[in-house]
This record gives structure tokens, C-alpha cells and sequence, in this order.
């Protein structure tokens, strides 16, 4: 290549690159000087009005507010594109409005630019001195002040010439064009004005006096750059090479390119990662591809006519994160189970495709007693229905796989004991039931060690204990009874409880009542609370644990309707668990429990407002309906881990339960079954469109769902 810029008689092509540094709008912070509003000081009276489905509501403030007016930058005249013969001046400006002081910044390639610069009356300008082909690119002007930010960008292109030295040695006596074609889009024009003749051995001389360089303007309708099949998604795992790459169409060049990443970084040279580009092509490559490495990737190209951009998502895929919980077994039987469990934290970048059961006996510890139960499970529950022994113990873990591989196991689970027909039978039946008479000769610590508090409530307190010569674990519930009304409700609900006999109902063992106190004591169940379930992440709420936990309330609280009594106070945390590991559960605390009597209404006002039904909040008759109301809540919960009528405040929730108002939330419900949205909504009626047919049959009618 000659000093000229040619190589080989064609032109020499400079390429440049150039960096974007992409900021959102700034927004304009400004106030209108109004009434009431005197040098930024705002003294009047301002109302505020809003309105949603419950209603509309108004506020007013007349604090005092200190405005202030600050506009942020705006290009009322941007920078525009500048095209120079190599060794010419190149001058950018814009014309910039905002509230002062001002902060003007110029950028090369992304690069700070110090010199020739200056910002008088709003004009920010740029002087290129003796422009060389380094100083082709992108130029952007940067302004800020305290309300924002504000850019605006422009390319310089520079043609580099030729001399060609004027003949003056010849005599001319004749004009003669020549067009020589130097590109596609550029053609000399050389012209004589003067004429001469001169003959020597038959040999014609002209000499070229005056030269014009005409470049061609393309017609064209298209855009300025067209990309050509550009990818939307490159996936890769951990550790392979990432290659995202453009090809594109320019209408002129020099093309510029640029990549951009996370929020406006320029992809740069690096260690890992390189750039190439061209004037038909930009590929980024990334060795050794890691996790942060995911996300968009943008490509910007520029000509001197306009510019167009592409984005590339790139997923950097891994093996998932073992499943977050240790299995959970429902539903023993002699011969079967159903486990379930929590899907991963993280499911390595993509979808995870589905699960492998394991399971081993108890006492084989080495790595190959583990044997696979099913390798395409895809859901977080699996029903074990052979291969398993009578009274055999077992333990079990579970596996996630996507596309890029399988995880580690999760948790082992507890050790299950497999039951025989006799205790399969028998674990739902209670002992022998018995009807309590309150003991007034004697005070319940004569019999029992009391031991710490398991809860408070508006009726008192709940304490363990331990029976002195037996050592069983009770829960004695000790009422307030300084009143005649407190002592007859504590009365009441040890009545209430004689007539409730139900494996699915806490039972009264031993009442007792003296002078300075009444005490109820029940059995005591070990396994927790269900909201306290609902908010571990540790357990896997699926549509089949969620019907079984469904259908024990059902059967219990059928119990309790065809007693004449309503509980009034269903809720997840009024329903205990058998055990830490199974399924089983158990109604508890009858304390606004209330019997119904033919031909008496029955209004009360008392309730959880989340799960209260709507008769109770209008102080109407209640009745069978009332629990059902609560049931429909409790098994939306359970679904989809939300609360339907959950606002702001107890008087929002309480609108919105008034007015049956919830709906079903896409992402919470995708996976649920309309069978079951469809129970919830039979449910969630008022009073005075639902139809009570729960308990026209022998068994509930949701038997289809569980």
C-alpha cells in the first residue's frame, strides 16, 4: 500500500468503530407557577382524589413544599453527520436548553475528547483540525446537570485524496473527457478547456488541467442497513464458546459497528471475549461461557445514512440445583405412597424437564444400594404404587434434569415404614371417645405438669402438659373466666366438643373448673400449624397434597355441619398436622363455635377478616354456608399459596369480601386444574346465590377431584 492511501490502483477503505453510551430519558422535574405558589414556595391547599372499585376517597395537604424548577437537558438541534476531505476542518455543534449549570462532554469511539471544544449560548460545539483517518467515527456530545442527562451522537467520515500534478508542458488545442471508475459509487471527470496540438512520431500528448471528483448518490429506497438472518436466541452451556454473529447489508460505507450489553456496557476485548467485525459482518466471541455471561446482546451499525440494531438473547445453561426439599410421603399405604417435594432454587437457565425417584432400604448406606424408581417424572409429586413391601422401610431422594444435565440428589427423606392392612385401617380411628364432666373438686395441676405456653388468644392462654402418672403430652387451653359471660362460653365449647367425636376433630380429654380458673384439655398434636406448611419453602404444595389436606376438612367439618354447629373460625391456622412428614390433619379450636336452632336466627360479628365470610361482615344470619365460605378460601390458598381477598388493610379486605371480588392469577394458577378453580368458585358465592349440596350424598362430591 502507497503513502496515498491506495493499494494495488483501489481506493484504501477505512473502518471504524464506535461506542454507544445509552442512558434512559431523562424526565423533566418542573413546576407551573399557580396561585398560591410565591418564589418556589407552595402555600396553597392541595387535594388529592382517587378512585378503584371500592369507592373514591380524597386527601388534602396544606403542608408547606419548597419547588423547585429544574429542566433537564434537551438537543433542541442534535449533532448531525459531517463528511471531509482528508487534511480539512470538521466542526460538530448542537444547540442544548436546560436549566444551568450545565456540564458539556464530547466522546471519540467512546473515548473523552478534550481539545477545541466550547459551549457558549446554548451552542456546544467540536472543531476537527486537519482531519486524518484516525479521526474518522462516531462523535458524541454529553450534557448533564442536576435534573439528568442527555446525548446526542454524529459520524465523521473522511475521504482521503490523490494529487495528480498539472501538466503545463504540452500545447493544448483540444478537449478530451475521460471517466475512470474508481469504485461502484465514485467516477473521475477530467476535463480540457484549452486546446493544442502537438505531433511527434505519430504519438498524441494531452495534458489534464482541471479535475472534478463526483460521487455518485445511491437512489435507493432501503434502509441504510438491513441485517440478514440475524439469530434471536444462541443457548450454550457452562464452559463451551458462545459465538454470537450478524451478518447485514450497508448501503455505503465506512460502517461502524458496536456491541452492547447489560444495560449499555460496550462489549469489549478481553480475556475471554473478542470482537470481530467488517463491513458485512460483526460476530462477539466468548470463551469459556459463564452463567453471568447470559443475558442481551445488542448490535448496533452505522453509516453516514442512518443506522439499524439487532438483539441476540444468549443462555448460559447449567445442571439444575438439587431439589430444595427432602421428599415429604402422604397417602402410605401397604404397597404404596405418594411423595412430593420442592423443585430447585435454580433450574440452571432453562426449563426443567423433569425429575428421577430414587429410593433405597434402610440400612444399605453404600452409594449403589440407590436404585431408580422412575426417571420421567414431571411434576413435584409421584405416586409409588409397587415394588415396596409390607412393614419394608425405605428412604427416598429425588433428582432435577433440563437440557444440560442432571443435578445432585436432594435430602434423603425420613424413613418410611411401609403399613400392614390392620394399621392402615386403624390410623384414621381414635381411641376409645369419651364424654368429659368438668371436674370442680380438683385443679388441673393436681393431675397434670404444665409446661410451656403454645399460644395466646383472645380467650386466654394454651400450654403443653404432661400427665403426672402416665406422661402423656397434652394441651391444656386455660380460659379467662373472671366473668359470668367468660365462664359460660368456656362451658359451651366443652359442651360443643362432647358431640364431637371425629378423627378429624381434636378431642376434649379432661375439663376442670374452679374459683380463679377453667381449663379444657386436649389431645396434643405434634406436627404444626398448616399456614406455618403454606410459607415453608421446604414443602411442595401440589393440586393432588392439596385435595388430600381438602378432603380430610371436608369429611370432618361434614361431621360437625350434621351436629346443627358451625365452627366460624376456619382458617389454615386452625388446622394442625398429624405429623412433620405426613398429610394428616386435624380441626381444632371450636371456641366461636355456635350451635344452630330451627327457626332462631344466629348473627355474630366476629371472624378472621381474610376468611370471614360476607353474611358475617353485614351482620346477617349465618349458617352451614358461612364454613363453606372459609373452606373455598382456605383451598385458594392452598393452591396457589395467595390469599383471595388480601388488601392493604383489614377495611380493603373486608370491601373486597363484601363485594366476592377475587380472581385467579394466571402464573399462581397455571398449573391447577379447572375442576379445582371451578370447586373454589362454587364456594366463593354469597349467601344468597350459593346452593348447599356439599352434603347431599354419602361423601362429598369433589370425590372426582382427589
Amino acid at each position: 500500500m502507497d503513502k496515498d492511501g491506495y493499494n494495488g490502483g483501489k481506493p484504501k477503505t477505512f473502518v471504524s468503530t464506535f461506542r454507544l453510551a445509552l442512558k434512559p430519558q431523562a424526565r423533566t422535574f418542573c413546576v407551573e407557577k399557580q396561585k398560591g405558589l410565591e418564589d418556589g414556595l407552595d402555600t396553597s391547599n392541595r387535594t388529592l382524589v382517587g378512585n378503584n372499585k371500592l369507592g373514591v376517597s380524597s386527601a388534602t395537604d396544606s403542608r408547606l413544599t419548597t419547588l423547585q424548577a429544574l429542566e433537564t437537558p434537551h438537543f433542541k438541534q442534535p449533532l448531525r453527520d459531517c463528511a471531509v476531505f482528508e487534511g480539512s476542518n470538521a466542526t460538530f455543534q448542537g444547540v442544548i436548553t436546560g436549566s444551568q449549570p450545565l456540564s458539556i462532554s464530547w466522546l471519540h469511539n467512546g473515548e473523552r475528547v478534550h481539545s477545541s471544544t466550547s459551549f457558549e449560548n446554548g451552542v456546544a460545539s467540536l472543531t476537527v483540525t486537519q482531519c486524518s483517518p484516525g479521526d474518522a467515527g462516531t462523535y458524541t456530545c454529553i450534557a448533564e446537570n442536576a435534573a439528568g442527562k442527555q446525548s446526542s451522537s454524529a459520524v465523521l467520515h473522511i475521504t482521503a485524496t490523490k494529487e495528480i500534478p498539472r501538466a503545463t508542458n504540452h500545447e493544448l488545442h483540444s478537449e478530451v473527457t475521460f471517466k475512470v471508475a474508481s469504485s461502484k459509487n465514485t467516477q473521475l471527470s477530467l476535463a480540457s478547456k484549452e486546446r493544442s496540438q502537438h505531433r511527434e512520431e505519430d504519438k498524441v500528448s494531452t495534458a489534464i488541467r482541471d479535475i472534478h471528483l463526483q460521487t455518485k448518490v445511491s437512489t435507493s429506497k432501503g434502509p441504510p442497513v438491513k441485517f440478514v438472518d440475524p439469530p434471536d436466541k444462541v443457548e450454550v452451556r457452562v464452559g463451551e464458546q458462545a459465538r454470537l454473529h450478524c451478518e447485514f447489508r450497508s448501503s455505503c460505507v465506512p460502517v461502524a459497528c458496536c456491541w452492547i450489553y447489560k444495560k449499555g456496557k460496550v462489549v469489549v476485548e478481553g480475556p475471554r471475549m473478542s470482537v470481530r467485525s467488517s463491513d458485512t459482518q460483526s460476530a462477539v466471541e466468548i470463551s469459556q461461557a459463564r452463567q453471568d455471561d447470559t443475558g442481551s446482546y445488542t448490535i448496533i451499525v452505522q453509516n453516514r445514512k442512518g443506522s439499524a440494531q439487532h438483539t441476540i438473547s444468549l443462555s448460559v445453561i447449567d445442571r439444575p440445583d438439587p431439589p430444595a426439599s427432602q421428599p415429604v410421603v402422604s397417602k402410605l399405604s401397604t404397597q404404596s405412597l405418594v411423595l412430593s417435594w420442592t423443585g430447585p432454587s435454580y433450574d440452571g437457565g432453562t426449563a426443567v424437564l423433569g425429575y428421577n425417584v430414587e429410593v433405597r432400604q434402610e440400612g444399605q448406606d453404600k452409594p449403589e444400594s440407590w436404585t431408580e424408581v422412575t426417571s420421567c417424572c414431571k411434576s413435584t409429586t409421584h405416586h409409588i404404587h409397587s415394588g415396596l413391601e409390607p412393614l419394608g422401610q425405605y428412604r427416598f431422594r429425588v433428582r432435577a434434569y433440563n437440557s444440560a444435565g442432571v443435578s445432585e440428589p436432594s435430602q434423603e427423606s425420613e424413613c418410611v415404614k411401609m403399613a400392614t392392612s390392620a394399621n392402615e385401617k386403624k390410623k384414621d380411628e381414635s381411641e376409645s371417645y369419651i364424654t368429659v364432666t368438668i371436674d370442680t373438686k380438683h385443679k388441673v395441676k393436681d393431675h397434670y405438669n404444665v409446661h410451656e405456653r403454645l399460644g395466646v388468644g383472645k380467650f386466654g392462654q394454651v400450654f403443653l402438659m404432661s400427665h403426672k402418672d402416665t406422661g402423656q403430652k397434652v394441651a391444656g387451653k386455660f380460659y379467662r373466666a373472671r366473668t359470668l359471660k367468660e365462664r359460660t362460653a368456656a362451658r359451651t365449647e366443652i359442651k360443643l366438643m362432647n358431640r364431637l367425636h371425629h378423627p378429624k376433630l381434636v378431642q376434649c380429654l379432661a375439663a376442670y373448673e374452679t374459683r380463679s380458673e377453667m381449663v379444657m384439655v386436649m389431645e396434643y398434636i405434634e406436627g404444626g400449624e398448616l399456614f406455618e406448611r403454606i410459607v415453608d419453602d421446604n414443602y411442595e404444595h401440589t393440586e393432588l397434597t392439596s385435595a388430600h389436606y381438602m378432603q380430610q376438612i371436608l369429611e370432618g367439618m361434614q361431621y360437625v355441619h350434621k351436629q346443627n354447629i358451625i365452627h366460624l373460625d376456619l382458617k389454615p391456622e386452625n388446622i394442625i398436622c398429624m405429623d412433620t412428614t405426613g398429610t394428616r390433619i386435624k380441626i381444632i379450636d371450636f371456641g366461636l363455635a355456635r350451635e344452630l336452632e330451627e327457626g332462631k336466627p344466629l348473627m355474630v360479628m366476629h371472624g378472621t377478616p381474610e376468611f370471614v365470610a360476607p353474611e358475617v361482615i353485614n351482620y346477617e344470619s349465618v349458617g352451614l354456608e358461612t364454613d363453606m365460605w372459609s373452606i373455598g378460601v382456605i383451598c385458594f390458598v392452598l393452591l396457589s399459596g395467595e390469599s383471595p381477598f388480601q388488601g392493604n388493610n383489614n377495611a380493603e379486605t373486608l370491601a373486597l369480601v363484601t363485594a366476592a371480588s377475587f380472581e385467579f392469577d394466571q402464573e399462581s394458577f397455571e398449573d391447577i386444574s379447572d375442576q379445582a378453580k371451578d370447586f373454589i368458585s362454587s364456594l366463593l358465592k354469597k349467601k344468597t346465590q350459593m346452593q348447599v349440596v356439599m352434603y347431599r350424598g354419602p361423601r362429598p362430591p369433589l370425590d372426582g377431584l382427589f
